[in-house]
């Protein structure tokens, strides 16, 4: 059985990640990039200001909701433990063991483009969510794949079956990318440093994520706002630690990735890394699988913010890939590559390293510069950045049950999802990855079809902002494409604008 799973998923996983969807999914995030006009470039002093500058400044970004409602940080750190997770160390490292050096090239190409995919994926979001039965917010790339491509003329039927297609893979993809692929690294890691046996580790896991999934998104909110800042910046300063230690082979480094992006010949003749073609795809693969652009999984989280204005929840979206990517996913990159793991002339992983497996480089780094404690910890980063992507995820298996089963099917959905917690303990590590690879790249397809389709709206609606909030012009906002949440938004705004003043 496990041997007709792995081919059926090889088959389907060569297809959904083939040259076509990746060269798809570059064109939307360059398109969406020229649409607004370089956004993330041309006003990146003000949507750093309006994110992580206002999580300082801005107590209305932080401040809890006495709705159903989550607020803006919160909403922010949620999105983050899905993406934060072990795409970040292990994906990068077998992105690197793969593609070589030249992978984290690529990888920041897309993720650079993948802010405003990103972005634009949460302006969408909010201008096509709307209220449930329970009175929370509910939105995502189902909703404007229906709504949105819906009311193009004569779209109105791929329009609903994209969105019960893109809600179907975002539901198996909870249980792979979410769950499994997470699950398995936690318990492998957790072993080797501690030799805890999987299944007991599986155990407590099970335990640990029914005791916050069950309660639903405010509980999962309230957790992850509190882990997301912590786990971050304590594998970022370990991370900048081992880099300064090994300050003098940075310039090497950067050589071999730029040589290596590109198919260069080193120094003593031979190619860096394993050619243009691999390095791409694997940095591209990895990076989507780290920072999650162009997925429409996040929106469906960005999209139950209080806020009013879908372009500032928009920029969190900015935030998000350049936070995971641009920072995390790069030092991860500068901690492998200066280690000593791999060999920067050649691109090839080192004998050492070769004999503890690719998913395994961060470990090699932090134990070889601080020895058990180093192991340990990196056990410990896994373990939390794994834990909270788990937690996000099962939100984004919730919203889509919901969408196509109604809210009664949200708490069968949460049991299950806790149960096929012990099943992804016990799973071989690299199914569990091709499983996720795959459902990855099968909710990307419809997502992007409609993110570009409706691309005016987005480029309509970042210009209303901008003319409105950064050039003082007198225009009715753009708040949502909902007759009646637009009437409600622009009285709650206009509210808001009172109090400021």
């Amino acid at each position: 059985m496990i041997e007709i799973i792995t081919n059926v998923n090889g088959a389907i996983n060569n297809v959904v990640w083939g040259w076509p969807a990746l060269i798809l999914l570059g064109f939307v995030g360059i398109l969406m990039t020229c649409l607004t006009k370089f956004f993330q470039l041309s006003h990146i002093g003000h949507w750093l200001k309006n994110t992580i500058g206002a999580i300082f400044g801005d107590r209305n970004v932080t401040k809890h909701t006495e709705d159903k409602s989550i607020s803006q940080f919160q909403s922010l750190c949620t999105a983050l433990a899905a993406t934060v997770g072990t795409g970040n160390i292990v994906g990068v490292a077998g992105a690197i063991a793969v593609g070589g050096p030249g992978a984290v090239f690529w990888m920041w190409l897309i993720a650079f483009f993948g802010m405003m995919t990103n972005y634009s994926e949460n302006v969408l979001g909010i201008l096509y969510r709307r209220k449930n039965a329970k009175g929370e917010w509910a939105g995502g790339a189902m909703y404007y794949l229906k709504d949105g491509l819906g009311s193009k003329k004569g779209c109105k039927t791929i329009g609903l079956v994209l969105s019960v297609l893109f809600s179907c893979f975002c539901l198996l993809a909870s249980f792979g990318i979410g769950n499994m692929s997470q699950v398995n690294s936690m318990v492998t890691n957790v072993n080797t440093a501690f030799g805890i046996p999987v299944l007991a580790t599986g155990i407590f896991l099970f335990v640990a994520v029914a005791l916050v999934v069950i309660g639903g998104l405010k509980r999962i909110a309230a957790i992850t706002e509190k882990v997301v800042p912590f786990m971050v910046i304590l594998y970022l300063i370990g991370s900048v630690i081992i880099i300064a230690m090994n300050i003098g082979t940075i310039p090497a480094v950067f050589v071999s990735i730029f040589k290596g992006a590109f198919a260069l010949k080193s120094v003593g003749g031979g190619i860096v890394g394993s050619g243009i073609a691999l390095a791409m795809k694997m940095g591209m693969k990895r990076g989507v699988f780290s920072n999650e652009a162009g997925l429409g999984s996040s929106v469906m989280v960005h999209s139950s913010s209080n806020v009013k204005e879908p372009v500032r929840q928009g920029m969190w979206g900015i935030f998000e890939v350049f936070a995971d990517t641009i920072i995390v996913c790069t030092l991860t990159a500068l901690t492998i590559l200066s280690s000593g793991a791999i060999d920067l002339v050649t691109g090839q992983m080192t004998e050492a390293a070769e004999a503890i497996g690719s998913s395994s480089l961060v470990s090699y780094a932090f134990g070889n510069h601080f020895g058990f404690v180093g192991s340990a910890f990196v056990a410990i980063a896994i373990l939390l950045f794994a834990y909270s992507t788990v937690l996000g995820w099962s939100h984004y298996g919730a919203t889509a049950c919901e969408y196509l089963f109604g809210t009664g099917a949200v708490k069968v959905y949460r049991v299950i999802f806790c149960i096929i917690v012990l099943a992804g303990s016990v799973m071989k590590a690299q199914l569990a990855w091709d499983i996720s690879d795959t459902f990855n790249g099968l909710m990307m397809i419809p997502n992007l079809i409609g993110v570009l389709v409706l691309s005016p709206i987005v480029m309509r609606c970042t210009k209303n902002y901008v003319d409105r909030i950064l050039h003082g012009k007198n225009e009715k906002p753009m708040l949502s494409m909902i007759p009646e949440i637009q009437e409600m938004q622009e009285k709650a705004l206009k509210e808001e604008m009172k109090k400021a003043v």
